[in-house]
């Protein structure tokens, strides 16, 4: 993947993230592709233990399965990239994994919520952010990374749901902490699809626009 089409993460300036995707690459432990897999078994150990949202230890630990989840991610492209490692078919790697992880922890959201239409929907529209996303380079456009809920921050909301969602399990017995996040996932997500395309639409037309110019020059 080029470095314009690459997911901005910050966390690839972090020395301790650096020294550990070089450990791996030059340890071999793990391929790049290995690496994204794993990720979809955290999501899938995550995914059950969101099924489990009475209990509280449950959630705290499908916060913990996301940020594994997020870690693969940063580190299998860490490893490709920067350590060396890039495979022929490592773009099918670093996409569909995603899209499998993302659907399992969030149609697992919506039934833990006890709003099972409610997590496919999330699932639906996370996966359209990533259709607008790549429909745009399939055009020729640099890649949209924006929000408000890319994955990063789909995320960030599960992993603080999760967390508060154990609080109100052990205080309250009820699933209102999961429920607003499901809702803000499926609002965000939605609103993402709509500026990733609106963003699209206008550098269509302004590429349009320049080309007369560049051909009369």
């Amino acid at each position: 993947m080029s470095s314009e089409n690459r997911r901005p993460i910050a966390a690839r300036q972090n020395r301790l993230s650096q020294r550990f995707a070089h450990w791996l690459a030059v340890k071999k432990i793990l391929t790049p592709n290995q690496i994204s897999l794993l990720s979809i078994v955290f999501a899938a150990i995550g995914a059950l233990c969101l099924c489990l949202s009475a209990y509280p230890a449950a959630l705290v630990a499908a916060a913990l399965c996301v940020q594994l989840r997020l870690l693969c991610n940063l580190f299998d492209g860490m490893v490709a990239v920067e350590g060396g490692m890039k495979t022929p078919g490592g773009e099918l790697f670093n996409e569909f994994p995603d899209r499998v992880a993302d659907s399992l922890l969030l149609v697992a959201l919506g039934y833990g919520a006890g709003l099972g239409w409610l997590g496919w929907l999330c699932a639906l529209l996370a996966a359209l952010t990533a259709y607008v996303r790549i429909f745009g380079g399939s055009l020729g456009l640099v890649q949209s990374f924006r929000g408000p809920m890319a994955k990063q921050h789909r995320m960030a909301v599960l992993t603080a749901a999760c967390l508060l969602g154990a609080w109100e399990a052990a205080a309250h017995q009820s699933v209102y902490t999961l429920q607003v996040a499901a809702c803000l996932i499926a609002v965000g997500s939605a609103a993402t699809c709509w500026l990733r395309s609106r963003d699209i639409y206008r550098e269509l037309h302004r590429r349009a626009a320049i080309a007369p110019q560049e051909a009369a020059e």
